[in-house]
């Protein structure tokens, strides 16, 4: 960071001390005020620049999602590119937190604390800086009005030794002219004495003034330096509050120290570690190659078709007929695999053993009970009596 450019040096008239010059002190007040303008309005410029980053995070890992989705990648490669988006998203709402952090919380601090460090007084601009103008021209106006005095006094013995040196140069030419009468000569001679006379007057008046200023400046500066000061310190006070202003917007910014941040890029590169090329070729093998489950040609056993029970049909047969339930029941064997499509209909496979408690209906059904203790109907013809 560079400093301000000093003045430069021999520019005596820009001195802090030469009256006037507290202005820049005094102004520098409003200077502050506007430097939180615009490092608010600087911050909000990139708090949009965040938001836009993270909004254009999110669309590209949209796009390439549904683009990767329907690629012919599988397995641990697939996961790895698919984690790239996964991260992506979590870096999109990360920056998209850091824009609202930068304005809502640190744009919002500045202007509370700007409010706040410069009160403004009616028809006089910023209170502290018309608190410093005022007192600094109070410090100053004795000062400044000695100075005015000295100022005539040099100028006034300035125009006195150039009187003289013009008397001195007449009277040098009138002693060198031989013609001019010894009274001319006398009566040039005491001219150029009284020149020379009032000449120590003006000078002993100037001293006087230059030792009266010279006698007064302690006092003036210890005047001008505490109000300086008291100044300073307010100054101080606010270069403290941006200081850690912008501290605050670095941690917001600074993601290199985001655990957040450090976890999305770990999982990232854990994944990525993850990418295993034996499992993934064994996964193709077993999904698209040689290890994939097939039917191989065998003989397929005719299964009798089966009519669909008419259950209230069967009922009302039932109630006329009153049709008895078997004692005991008859052991019958399945002779094929059959899955119930009904809640009160039997599951079973081909072999198993359970009991028939109701003869066949007209419709080629019959009730029974498995061996886990559950009753319900089953097609007659998918069984054989066990003898």
């Amino acid at each position: 960071m560079s400093l301000p450019k000093e003045p430069p040096e021999d520019a005596k008239k820009q001195s802090f001390w030469m009256p006037g010059n507290y202005v820049r002190t005094v102004h520098r007040t409003e200077k502050s005020f506007q430097a939180c303008n615009d490092i608010v309005a600087c911050f909000a410029e990139r708090a949009k620049v965040e938001k836009q980053y993270a909004q254009q995070l999110s669309q590209w890992s949209s796009k390439w999602k549904s683009i990767v989705d329907s690629r012919p990648l599988y397995g641990s490669l697939m996961r790895a590119w698919q984690c790239f988006f996964t991260s992506t998203e979590r870096l999109s709402a990360l920056h998209s937190s850091i824009s609202q952090s930068l304005v809502a919380e640190e744009g919002k601090r500045v202007k509370t604390w700007q409010k706040e460090t410069f009160p403004k007084k009616i028809l006089c601009g910023f209170k502290e800086s018309h608190n410093n103008k005022t007192s600094f021209t109070r410090a100053q106006k004795p000062w400044s009005k000695k100075l005015m005095k000295l100022e005539k006094a040099r100028v006034a013995y300035h125009k006195s030794c150039q009187r003289e040196q013009a008397a001195l140069d007449k009277e040098k030419q009138a002693n060198e002219n031989t013609e001019l009468s010894p009274e001319k000569k006398q009566k040039i001679t005491e001219a150029r004495e009284k020149v020379t006379e009032e000449k120590e007057k003006v000078r002993d008046r100037y001293e006087k003034l230059l030792e009266d200023a010279t006698s007064y400046t302690p006092r003036y500066m210890e005047e001008m330096e505490a109000i300086f000061e008291e100044s300073q310190e307010e100054e101080r006070k606010r270069i403290s509050f941006l200081k850690q202003a912008f501290l605050s917007i670095h941690r917001h910014l600074d993601v290199t120290n985001d655990e957040s941040v450090k976890a999305v890029y770990s999982e990232l590169h854990h994944t990525l570690m993850s990418i295993n090329e034996e499992d993934d070729l064994k996964w193709w093998k077993n999904n698209h190659g040689p290890g994939m489950p097939t039917d191989w040609p065998k003989i397929d056993e005719w299964v009798p078709p089966i009519k669909k029970l008419n259950r209230k049909k069967r009922e009302q047969k039932q109630k006329k007929e009153n049709r008895p339930v078997m004692i005991g029941g008859v052991k019958v064997r399945a002779m094929y695999d059959y899955v119930g499509e009904e809640g009160d209909e039997l599951s079973f496979k081909a072999g198993e053993v359970f009991l028939k408690v109701e003869e066949e209906d007209d419709q080629g059904w019959c009730r029974g009970v498995l061996s886990g203790g559950k009753e319900g109907f089953y097609p007659a013809n998918y069984v054989e009596v066990v003898e």
